[in-house]
Formats: structure tokens, sequence, C-alpha cells
């Protein structure tokens, strides 16, 4: 709720009046609670993290400016996923991942099996620095996006299924053939998807390597993007934060409420748990698994 949704439930419960600056007060309580949330200790190894942003308008030094929350989303070895850490930024640099890379490590995290991500600028570089293990997939369902923006609505059907068979294609060898295939199609009309494509290969094609459930797992951030739809849901009454800490006070209660029902894990966990021994198995073997 906003400051002024308290004001007025407590007008209406109790006839109670109450100013938006002590309400503000009451609540700032949980701040040290958020912190300690932020700071606790991790689990040792992480399967998958997901690492996406979503965007709020914030209040600061007399101007409204629209900053990123960052959000890193964890599944554990045994298919539980919990909200790693949230963090607010203005802009994306290496630097700024850098610290967040750094701040996950010192909180017990010793490895990350696979990130998934939504070409985050400087993001690749800071995890090489802390985790050079780590392998990176770039989201193929963003990058297909991307490259469909600008497309006319006549071209849309066909070109969206030359790109299917390029991002659905059995083996890396035949996405790339494929995609030679949609450059000779496409190319002279929509020059920029194939160059995005290629320019962004080396992360775009990591799923190639793993098997069918793995794949679904790790070609798409649907499992944090389902995550922060529920959060808009929750601050879309909230147009304006006049601060950094009021935005991350709601985000933090929002998020202790979608997570209490994070019960169980994923129905096909057993499967992939397996597949995932067999190609990490070294580095599971390291890190006590």
């Amino acid at each position: 709720m906003t400051t002024s949704d308290i004001e007025d439930h407590m007008r209406e419960l109790y006839d109670i009046k109450i100013s938006d600056s002590t309400i503000s007060r009451v609540t700032d309580k949980i701040i040290p609670i958020v912190k300690e949330w932020q700071e606790r200790p991790l689990e040792s190894v992480y399967a998958v993290v997901f690492m996406d942003a979503i965007h709020f308008h914030v209040r600061s030094e007399g101007r409204i400016v629209k900053k990123a929350v960052y959000i890193a989303l964890g599944i554990d070895m045994s298919g539980r996923k919990d909200v790693l850490g949230m963090y607010v930024g203005e802009n994306e640099s290496a630097k700024f991942w850098l610290s967040i890379m750094n701040g996950l490590k010192n909180r017990g995290i010793q490895d990350i099996l696979i990130a998934c991500i939504d070409g985050l600028i400087g993001f690749p570089q800071a995890i090489e620095a802390v985790f050079p293990q780590t392998e990176i997939q770039h989201c193929v369902i963003h990058q297909i996006r991307n490259s469909t923006r600008f497309v006319s609505y006549k071209d849309i059907k066909a070109l969206m299924a030359d790109l299917k068979r390029v991002y659905a294609a059995a083996t890396e060898e035949i996405a790339l053939n494929e995609l030679e295939l949609f450059a000779e199609k496409w190319n002279q009309k929509y020059p920029k998807i194939y160059k995005s494509w290629m320019d962004n290969w080396a992360t775009l094609s990591t799923y190639f390597k793993y098997p069918e459930a793995i794949r679904r797992l790790i070609y798409t951030t649907n499992a944090i993007e389902g995550f922060n739809r529920q959060l808009r849901k929750v601050t879309k009454s909230k147009t304006i934060f006049p601060s950094d800490d009021s935005l991350l006070k709601m985000l933090y209660l929002a998020t202790m409420d979608i997570t209490k029902k994070w019960t169980g894990h994923r129905q096909d966990w057993g499967q992939i748990h397996s597949q995932l021994e067999i190609y990490f198995e070294e580095r599971l073997d390291e890190a006590g698994y």
C-alpha cells in the first residue's frame, strides 16, 4: 500500500488522522530488515541465475529520474528458486555489475553454472572476473522481440517462421546454416536482424550445448519476467517513488509476499539435475556437491 492508501485506511477504520511523514517513519523500520535480507548468506552453488531489470520513476535531488532495479533470481541445486538480491542503479556498467558479483561471492556463492541475461551492458566482463567458469546465455525471446520490433506487419509471419528455424534448430551447426539462409532471404529488407544475431551469437547459442530439459530452462528469462510482472502489479498504483529507500521497501515487502508461494521445485528437476551432474561434474565435485 502507498502511504496515502494507509492514511485513508486508518481514517476509514479508526477515524484516526496520521500524516504521510509519520507513516513513512513507521514503515522505515523495515529498512534494516531489507539490508539484512540483502546481506544474508546464500547457497554455495546455483544451477542458474537469471538477471533482469525493471524500471521505476524515483525523485532524486529535486527531479524525477528513471531508475532500474536489477533483480537476481537463482535456482539452487535442489531446484528451488529464490530472489538473491535487488539493486537500484541509474545505469549499467561493468563496474556496477562487478560490485554485485563480488557481493554475491562474499555472501557465499562459489559457482554459478549458467547465467541467463537480457543483453545487460558490462555484465559478461564482470561475471567473467568473479565467476570465470560461468556460462552466459543471452535470452532468445528478448533477442526475437528486439529483432522484430520494426518489421512490417505483412512480413512478420514469414520472417518469424524463418527465425524459428534458427533458434529451434537441433544443433548449433544447423542453426548457423539456417541463419545464413535467413540472411539471403531478408538481408536486403532488414539487414540489422542478421547482424544483431551474429554479433550476439557467442552468448545466444550457449543452450545448443545442452539436452532439451536444460535448454527449456535457460534459453529464456521467463522465470524472472513472471516475477517482475507480479512486482509491477503491486507497484502500479505508485507512479513516482520519493526515494530509493521507499522503492526498496515496497519491492522487498512485495517479494516476501510473492515468494511465500514458492514452495516446491520444478517438475522436471530430477532430469535437469542428472544432466547438470554430467555436464558440470568437475565443478560440482570441486564445490562438494
